[in-house]
C-alpha cells in the first residue's frame, strides 16, 4: 500500500508535504549513527518525502546522515535545512548554504530557513535567500522561531511574498501561537511547520489523550499528531528513531478526530485567550 501524504501549496506554487520527519539531536553520537541512517531510510521507504534538518544539528553531521540515508532518491524528496543566526549575514548565509549543500550531497535545498533571529539585519538574510534562489541553490526560503513582531518585520521586507514557512514549537501543550501568529500566517498563505509535536513524549501519559486514543484504538501520539494534521496550513515533522515509533507516527495521517474529541482536547489543553511570548526549545 502506497502512503499518500497531503500537501500544502507554497507561495511559489510548489507543494510541501504536511507530514515529514525531523532530525534534531541526530548526528551527536557515532554509536547510534547507523540506527539514525536506518530510521531516515525507513521513513523514505514508507513514502515520507519531507525531511527536516539543520546545520546546527550535530554540528552538520545530521545533514551528512540525511545524505547517506537518501542515496540516489534525492529527486523524490523535499529537504529542509536551516542557517544559524551567527552565519546569517548576506555573505555568511550564502557560505553556510554551500556547506550544507556539500554535506547533503545535493545541488539544491528545497526549503532553506533562518533558524532564529540573530544580530545581522534581516534584510541581509532575505537578500542572501533571494540570491540563492535565483541561482537555483534553494527552491524556497522561510524562517523558524519567528514571533508575530518578527513576521511583521519580515513581510514588510518580503515584497514578492516569497516566505514559504515559519517553523515553530507547536503542540497541544504549546498553543500560544494560535492567538495571533497562526492567523497572521494563515491570512498570508504561509504554512506553519510544527516542530516538537509530541513535546519530547512528555504529554503522552495524559489521561485525556489516552481516553481519546482508546476511542479510536490508536495511541496518544497518533492523537496528538492527528490534532495538528487536522488544522489548515499546518505541517508537522515528528522525529522517529525506531521503526515501531515511525509506523505509529505514520498511522496518524489517516486518523480523523471527531467534534467530541476536539472538545475534550480543548478542555484539557485550552487555546490561548491572550497574546503570549513565543515558546522555543
Amino acid at each position: 500500500m502506497t502512503l499518500t501524504i497531503p500537501t500544502l501549496p507554497l507561495p511559489s506554487g510548489r507543494a510541501m508535504p504536511v507530514f515529514g520527519v525531523g532530525t534534531w539531536r541526530m548526528g551527536e553520537s557515532a554509536r547510534v549513527r547507523a540506527d539514525e541512517v536506518k530510521a531516515i531510510r525507513a521513513a523514505i521507504e514508507r513514502g515520507i518525502t519531507l525531511i527536516d534538518t539543520a546545520e546546527m544539528y550535530g554540528d552538520g553531521d545530521a545533514e551528512k546522515i540525511v545524505a547517506e540515508a537518501v542515496g540516489s532518491r534525492r529527486d523524490d524528496l523535499f529537504i529542509v535545512s536551516k542557517v544559524l543566526p551567527m552565519n546569517a549575514s548576506r555573505r555568511g548565509t550564502i557560505a553556510a548554504c554551500e556547506r550544507s549543500l556539500k554535506r547533503l550531497k545535493t545541488d539544491r535545498i528545497d526549503l532553506y530557513l533562518l533558524h532564529w533571529r540573530g544580530g545581522d539585519p534581516l534584510s541581509e538574510t532575505v537578500a542572501a535567500f533571494q540570491e540563492l534562489k535565483a541561482a537555483g541553490k534553494i527552491l524556497d526560503w522561510g524562517v523558524s522561531n519567528f514571533d508575530i513582531d518578527d513576521m511583521r518585520e519580515l513581510t514588510a521586507l518580503d515584497r514578492d511574498k516569497e516566505c514559504a514557512t515559519n517553523q515553530v514549537l507547536y503542540n497541544l501543550t504549546r498553543r500560544g501561537i494560535e492567538f495571533d501568529l497562526v492567523p497572521f500566517c494563515r491570512e498570508r498563505g504561509i504554512p506553519v511547520m510544527a516542530y516538537s509535536p509530541l513535546e519530547q513524549a512528555r504529554m503522552l501519559g495524559d489521561a485525556t489523550l489516552k481516553q481519546v486514543a482508546e476511542r479510536h484504538q490508536a495511541s496518544p501520539a497518533q492523537v496528538a499528531l492527528a490534532w495538528l494534521l487536522g488544522q489548515p496550513g499546518i505541517v508537522t515533522i515528528p522525529k522517529a528513531t525506531g521503526l515501531k515509533h515511525l509506523d505509529d507516527n505514520i498511522a496518524a495521517i489517516d486518523l480523523k478526530l471527531t467534534t467530541e474529541d476536539l472538545k475534550a482536547l480543548d478542555a484539557r489543553f485550552p487555546p490561548p485567550k491572550r497574546a503570549k511570548p513565543l515558546d522555543m526549545l
